[in-house]
């Protein structure tokens, strides 16, 4: 890989600036792509745009910016995408810093900003030459996701499509999976998430084989079956809903006859109630699967075992072999599927190997 640095001035980079609102950004003469599709949408706050032209202002030096030369004459931005925007929309009108725009600047002031040098490093490669450039760079306080550094590898037709479904605020994703989907659509969550639903979690692998393609309809429709089908089995919305594996469920349960959901509803409402129940979004699977693991059942105190261990003499109660209290679990007499209480008279001390063997039954 080769890379190699240059100076560009504020007024070269912002020549033929524009952005079309579908994503695409461009700028330096139309020679730079600023928002390829591995890039996330502008993340910016008010504050960190205004210390960047502020910066400029000062004729203080901005990062280093990092760009991958296609070697057809354009460049793509690798990292720098924020504080390339910051200073494009300021100098094109897109917002006042101090109650002024640039073009009300004197022209003193808007010329030491338009001669503003950026120091810029271009490199050439191949793709996982620059995806490892890109992993390691520093970006600017912003840190960089897993599924926006695969964007970066697998960029096409396909990614394209799905990123309009799936990562865009207030985008078809976000107005439909919102009440179902933990993170943001900005930050490609939603996209991470449904691909890790619909390839097992082998993303890369999914991504590979359909990056030629050219759209992401099967991945959308997925997502669509998948939401239809939660809605129509839990219809109430509650915030636990959010971050559920709510993919597996529908492969594994889609086909299954007999799901009625009132009768659903109603032990979702109990379940919510219980105190015991300490992770509530593992409702939802466990009244699906009947598996505890989901749940995350209130664990009995050490005052309960250490009362339980004293009142039992260290005696396990199925083998009656004596063991020391560290080498015994605490267990529900009356097990919390049946009604059994987290409590400290529904606690007994078992050995190790006993409390697996009654786990499994």
């Amino acid at each position: 890989m080769k890379i190699a640095p240059r100076q560009v001035t504020v007024r070269e980079l912002v020549r033929e600036y524009r952005d079309d609102g579908e994503g695409g950004v461009v700028g330096y003469g139309g020679k730079l792509d600023i928002r390829p599709p591995f890039q996330r949408e502008f993340v910016y706050k008010d504050k960190q745009r205004d210390a960047v032209v502020r910066t400029v202002m000062s004729g203080f030096p901005l990062n280093v910016m990092y760009w991958a030369d296609r070697e057809d004459g354009t460049f793509e931005i690798i990292d720098g995408q924020q504080r390339t925007i910051s200073i494009a929309q300021y100098v094109h009108g897109d917002f006042s810093l101090d109650g002024r725009y640039f073009h009300s600047l004197q022209a003193d002031e808007r010329g030491r900003i338009s001669d503003y040098e950026l120091t810029i490093y271009a490199c050439t490669g191949t793709d996982s030459e620059k995806l490892a450039w890109f992993k390691v760079i520093n970006i600017a306080g912003e840190t960089l996701r897993a599924q926006e550094l695969r964007n970066a590898v697998y960029a096409g037709p396909w990614l394209a499509d799905a990123r309009a479904h799936f990562s865009r605020p207030n985008g078809p994703a976000q107005g439909l999976g919102s009440p179902y989907l933990s993170g943001s659509a900005i930050r490609q969550d939603y996209l991470e998430t449904v691909l890790k639903w619909i390839s097992g979690g082998e993303i890369e692998e999914y991504m590979s084989a359909h990056q030629h393609d050219p759209n992401a309809e099967e991945l959308w429709q997925y997502f669509r079956s998948v939401i239809d089908w939660t809605q129509a089995i839990f219809p109430k919305k509650r915030r636990s809903m959010k971050g559920v594996g709510w993919g597996p469920l529908y492969d594994e349960q889609h086909e299954r006859p007999g799901l009625d959901p009132a009768s659903l509803e109603a032990e979702v409402a109990k379940l919510h109630k219980d105190d015991d129940v300490t992770k509530k979004p593992g409702i939802y699977p466990y009244v699906l699967t009947r598996d505890e693991k989901h749940l995350n059942i209130r664990a009995f105190t050490s005052t309960m075992r250490e009362a339980a261990y004293e009142r039992q003499e260290g005696i396990c109660v199925p083998c009656g072999e004596h063991f020391a209290l560290d080498a015994m679990e605490a267990d529900h007499i009356d097990p919390w599927s049946e009604g059994g209480r987290t409590t400290a008279e529904n606690c007994q001390m078992l050995c190790r190997p006993c409390n697996r063997r009654k786990g499994a039954r």
